[in-house]
């Protein structure tokens, strides 16, 4: 027989899980510690499975990522309900929650916000991942939407195509001439191994993958500085500290002011992004996933 999932169970469980310990969620609920502790433990013998790791912060186990999902969808669905019967405090509460990665948040997806009509607009809580790790933030119910580079939906999760972000291979003209420069006549396949790169962090593969497409095989230099946000990337590499991968939004304006120049004009990378989001009946979801597609479909590669 199936068991109910109360509701005040299902709260103060998600309630742990975003504020990281059981003191930090008895604080937010209201509540003693041990009456969280209660209500977990109560939770776990009803649905029969540890939901929960106790460390510092406290994780959810794949049931306890499944019950963290549901308690969104929940809340999601009770903002809704409220903006729609115009009760006293809805738009203050509700909230959605976005995994976008750093180089669309520095350029289309923040206007895309905007278009949402006043009456739909949610508060944002946007989360920064790597595009590769967004889907990730979806299957552990931390997200009720993300911007992907995964085509495959996540369970429960409806996909639609945004477009292609793409990313032009550049360098400050003086560190193109050191390393690169005209009259060394020394094809770039031959030196990109050896120069200076930035990447966005450790788990940033771009430049690497762009080095094993031009010499088939091998990766770029252990030369490189991490940066980690999109807009000191850009500086990073503007100011001549190594090449990177820039997005095309960011690169043209300096490729034109002369601030940067290609390295292989002919060689482009595009990462097709994708939205995923809940399957979830939300009228400000669906207004949110509209305006991010219309953005998408101008700001990207078709």
């Amino acid at each position: 027989m199936m068991r109910e999932l109360p509701l005040d169970l299902v709260r103060t469980l998600l309630a742990v899980v975003d504020e990281g310990t059981f003191d930090a969620a008895a604080r937010v609920l209201h509540v003693t510690p041990g009456a969280v502790s209660q209500r977990v433990k109560a939770l776990e013998q009803r649905t029969g499975r540890v939901l929960l790791v106790r460390s510092r912060p406290v994780r959810p186990t794949e049931s306890g990522e499944v019950i963290a999902r549901f308690a969104r969808q929940l809340a999601r669905l009770e903002q809704d309900a409220h903006a729609a019967l115009g009760m006293d405090g809805s738009a203050e509460s509700a909230r959605l929650s976005i995994a976008v990665n750093a180089d669309s948040l520095a350029t289309w997806f923040l206007p895309a916000l905007t278009r949402v009509p006043d009456g739909l607009r949610p508060s944002y809580e946007l989360h920064r991942e790597d595009e590769s790790n967004t889907a990730q933030l979806l299957r552990e119910g931390l997200v009720m939407a993300a911007v992907t580079s995964s085509p495959d939906a996540v369970a429960g999760c409806l996909v639609r195509a945004l477009g292609g972000m793409r990313y032009v291979p550049a360098a400050a003209p003086a560190f193109a001439g050191r390393w690169f420069g005209a009259g060394r006549d020394v094809p770039l396949r031959e030196v990109i191994a050896d120069a200076p790169v930035v990447t966005f962090d450790r788990h940033d593969d771009l430049q690497d993958a762009f080095v094993r497409e031009l010499r088939h095989g091998g990766r770029a230099s252990a030369r490189r500085h991490l940066m980690p946000t999109s807009e000191g990337f850009v500086t990073a590499v503007t100011a001549g500290l190594g090449w990177g991968m820039v997005p095309a939004a960011q690169a043209e304006p300096l490729l034109r002011a002369g601030r940067l120049v290609r390295l292989a004009p002919d060689r482009d990378v595009t990462v097709r992004l994708y939205w995923q989001q809940w399957r979830l009946d939300s009228p400000a979801l669906t207004a949110v996933a509209d305006a991010v597609a219309a953005t998408a479909a101008e700001a990207l590669d078709p």
